[in-house]
């Protein structure tokens, strides 16, 4: 399984998971099979409120999972559309992260939880 974490840099499996999708400067892809770990820059960082595209922020990567902090509903619906499941994090790092999944503890993000703007401090969102 390809999972992505928005991050702010890559510091590997122990990079902090970014607040907001939109906005984090980079995306770390981890290939849950090989442990191996891909660095992108978010091709859609400096997006205008409401309109990201979040296809064109992951750069084409084929990837199975999203394990986020926060996400604006339209980046949502269009990861959604796209076929990918959107987990909300539950640890402060990768790892944490990788465990609890791999533990069933990440509940799949629903329109209901994600952020209505963006604001001063993590990313626009603080939940």
């Amino acid at each position: 399984m390809k999972i992505c974490f928005p991050v702010v840099e890559n510091q590997g499996f122990e990079s902090e998971v970014y607040g907001h999708f939109g906005s984090a400067p980079l995306f770390i892809v981890v290939d849950t099979a090989t442990k191996g770990i891909k660095s992108l820059n978010n091709g859609d960082e400096h997006h205008k409120h409401g309109a990201c595209q979040p296809i064109k922020a992951l750069g084409g990567q084929e990837i199975d999972a999203i394990v986020v902090g926060g996400i604006g509903g339209g980046a949502l619906m269009g990861l959604n559309q796209a076929g990918l499941v959107v987990y909300q994090a539950q640890g402060i790092t990768i790892a944490d992260n990788i465990t609890c999944l791999a533990q069933e503890e990440l509940s799949i993000l629903t329109p209901a939880q994600t952020c209505g703007g963006h604001a001063h401090g993590n990313g626009g969102c603080h939940h």
